[in-house]
């Protein structure tokens, strides 16, 4: 399997939604405020501290997920990575995939000096907690979320 992994384009904003459309946590939230979600891509292609990434197999999207670099004071002023929006197509899961674009995203945080990758994840998803852990990620800390 030749798996590469490269920025997203306008083209594969469609290929991202129906990823992350294809979720039953995520489809069962209440709908956001969201943006027209080419205005979303837009502002995210942008934003030089922001990169939405897709895994492709022979031409094919067949992964995604979202980088956000954060600089603080914190650490000392270490940038941190925040890795949102993970997702595999249904087809192509169990097949080491997400390992991959994974140990991508924390090389691709490496590059860029970060002292740290952070991520969230639904307190329902057990299989991906458990997928974490198997990459070093640490349940360190609690998250809250308040909606607007």
């Amino acid at each position: 399997m030749s798996v590469s992994f490269r920025t997203a384009r306008r083209d594969d904003v469609p290929a991202i939604l129906a990823m992350l459309d294809d979720d039953p946590i995520a489809a069962a939230r209440e709908p956001g405020k969201g943006v027209d979600p080419m205005a979303a891509f837009e502002v995210i292609e942008a934003d030089p501290r922001n990169e939405l990434l897709v895994a492709e197999e022979d031409g094919q999207v067949i992964g995604t997920f979202q980088l956000t670099f954060i600089p603080g004071l914190s650490r000392r002023g270490a940038e941190r990575a925040q890795i949102e929006a993970v997702r595999v197509a249904v087809p192509y899961r169990n097949r080491g995939i997400g390992r991959r674009m994974m140990e991508w995203a924390v090389e691709r945080a490496r590059e860029r000096g970060c002292g740290l990758v952070q991520l969230t994840t639904d307190k329902a998803r057990n299989d991906a907690h458990r997928f974490y852990a198997s990459l070093g990620f640490t349940p360190s800390h609690e998250g809250f979320k308040l909606r607007l």
